[in-house]
């Protein structure tokens, strides 16, 4: 593949990566609305919820069950706009069982979407030879902060999920489906022909078990984030209503920033120094926060935090794509991320309730602590990071 191929390559997936942000944000930061829509009792609210990433890793399995059969590039065209047609049938439907079905497709494209559309940058990030995998994670979380502030305009104006959804679905899918058009290219003709790399593959656990725990501990940071840092700061630390809101937005915005810097600071340092360096800063924030005597103190501490999980996600996912049944690893890997998403939030939570909310804290904090054995499982066989071999390879991929 030429070198201009590789780059329009690079920008298209970098353009997935945002809508995929921005389309997962508009339906999560909507659920008030939606609970409202379709008069959804609160003791039902949690197992819609709950049905997302269930059927995410569903998804995911699956994806890395047709990667020995098509290219990874096949499923993320086609999962891309099935994600995004359900985000218009959550708003437009009336009734529980419409919500449900739309979920469901939700649920299972995404799973697919994400496990391809990581397969696809691991294959980019070796054909570029050298550290490339976090900035589409930094475009993710760029999407994600762009559809919380329209949601945030949502609903300040007031506007039903039919008329917020569909059209914002239409603008995305058609971002989606140009950025589709430079996904795959010869490499996709190949395969047609039944010559595209392999892909799928048997993956034994031993190799693959180290980075499915970091994956799983690093979302479990994550849920605790997403679902405690207000109520923590508004309840624990006794800050104010409008100070809650704030540790969520400064976690995503320095998440924004450290995979953004994350590329150059894996090409300097390597990957193992900059995961080590990465869950020791979560772990220290994570401190901050169960020791803070006051509410800014604990607001620095998720600040820090975010900065330290934002490369660890997308150099996991770089390991695993270091094996030669890349799909199918990657696939495997990312049903961790669901895993440890829906573990995170209740783990945190239930030993709030039963013990204290400031020692809940210390349990995102001894797990990350207790990745740092595996750091070594991101050194890859041929890394290119750093010094002079920081250079394109043209190679096909797929």
């Amino acid at each position: 593949m030429t070198d201009a191929r590789l780059r329009r390559g690079r920008r298209a997936l970098t353009l997935t990566f945002l809508v995929q942000g921005a389309a997962f944000a508009l339906l999560v930061t909507r659920i008030p609305a939606v609970q409202q829509q379709y008069g959804i009792p609160d003791a039902l609210l949690p197992a819609y919820l709950a049905g997302v990433p269930v059927l995410a890793g569903l998804g995911s399995a699956a994806a890395g069950t047709l990667v020995a059969r098509v290219p990874a590039t096949t499923v993320l065209r086609w999962a891309q706009p099935l994600v995004l047609l359900a985000l218009a049938g959550v708003g437009l439907g009336t009734r529980a069982w419409q919500l449900g079905a739309a979920l469901a497709v939700f649920g299972l494209a995404v799973g697919a979407l994400d496990a391809s559309m990581n397969m696809r940058g691991v294959t980019l990030q070796q054909a570029y030879g050298r550290s490339i995998m976090l900035g589409f994670h930094a475009a993710y979380s760029l999407g994600g902060i762009g559809g919380a502030t329209l949601a945030w305009g949502g609903a300040r104006l007031g506007l039903p999920l039919g008329h917020f959804h569909p059209p914002l679905a239409l603008a995305l899918l058609t971002v989606a489906l140009i950025a589709g058009r430079h996904h795959g290219g010869r490499h996709t003709r190949q395969a047609r022909r039944g010559h595209h790399p392999r892909q799928g593959g048997r993956v034994p656990w031993a190799g693959l078990l180290p980075l499915c725990l970091v994956m799983a501990f690093a979302y479990i940071g994550d849920a605790t984030v997403s679902h405690w840092s207000a109520t923590y700061v508004l309840d624990t630390l006794g800050g104010t209503e409008a100070l809650a809101t704030l540790p969520y937005s400064a976690y995503m915005a320095t998440t924004l920033v450290g995979r953004a810097l994350g590329d150059l600071a894996v090409r300097r340092h390597g990957p193992v120094a900059v995961v080590r360096g990465g869950a020791l800063l979560a772990s220290g924030g994570f401190a901050v926060v169960a020791l803070a005597p006051g509410p800014w103190t604990g607001l620095a501490g998720f600040t820090v935090l975010g900065l330290g999980l934002s490369v660890i996600v997308p150099q996991t996912f770089a390991a695993a794509g270091q094996h030669p049944a890349a799909g199918t690893a990657v696939a495997r890997l990312n049903v961790f991320t669901y895993a440890g998403f829906l573990v995170g939030a209740p783990l945190v939570g239930a030993l709030g309730e039963a013990w204290s909310p400031r020692w809940a804290m210390a349990v995102p904090l001894v797990l990350l602590l207790a990745t740092l054995p595996y750091a070594g499982s991101f050194a890859g066989r041929d890394d290119r990071y750093g010094g002079g071999h920081e250079r394109p390879r043209t190679v096909d991929v797929g």
